[in-house]
């Protein structure tokens, strides 16, 4: 079974409300991603908040246009582009943040995604990546923005992803990760 087939299998059984750490390894990145905002989301009927702090937005968008993928749904908090001086989209489906490190922010713009998009459609909030997220971030600090954004998202009834990259990884984050989340699910290359 390849990539995209077993992150769909494990993915499409979690429940509102959870909170899942999916760590995957460099390699199947854009697979998992695909399945996720794709497969899942538009099974489940979601929107999705994708909190992108890896690759700019522009880029990410870029690769979906290629891949032809259908993106109406998905809407970005973006964290990666002013650090890496990316020209900016005018996309409507996109909302800045000056850096990874204003993680007030990050949970502002989450929160007003949330209150603006369709009531009636189920939310998912995609975390990419946990790792680059520590790398701008105090671990202690990163600590305590998952956990009262987490019991904020809980409280909302949205499915919560948040992506570890399994070559970045390290006991810090693990530890941070085992502390919040509901379950840990690692997508392997062989299956």
């Amino acid at each position: 079974m390849g990539v995209m087939d077993q992150a769909y299998e494990k993915m499409k059984g979690i429940s509102e409300a959870s909170v899942i750490a999916l760590e995957v390894s460099s390699e199947s990145y854009f697979d998992v991603i695909r399945t996720l905002t794709e497969k899942v989301s538009i099974e489940k009927n979601l929107d999705v908040i994708y909190i992108n702090s890896t690759l700019p937005a522009a880029s990410i968008i870029n690769v979906m246009d290629l891949l032809e993928m259908k993106r109406d749904h998905i809407y970005f908090v973006d964290c990666g582009s002013s650090v890496l001086m990316d020209n900016k989209t005018t996309n409507g489906h996109v909302l800045y943040v000056e850096s990874a490190t204003m993680l007030e922010n990050i949970m502002l713009k989450v929160e007003y995604l949330l209150r603006k998009l369709d009531p009636k459609r189920g939310k998912l909030i995609f975390i990419d990546s946990i790792n680059s997220l520590a790398i701008h971030n105090n671990i202690r600090i990163l600590s305590e923005f998952m956990h009262i954004l987490f019991n904020s998202l809980r409280s909302k009834n949205a499915y919560t992803i948040v992506l570890s990259i399994k070559e970045q990884s390290s006991d810090e984050i693990d530890h941070a990760l085992t502390m919040v989340c509901d379950e840990r699910i690692e997508i392997t290359e062989e299956w």
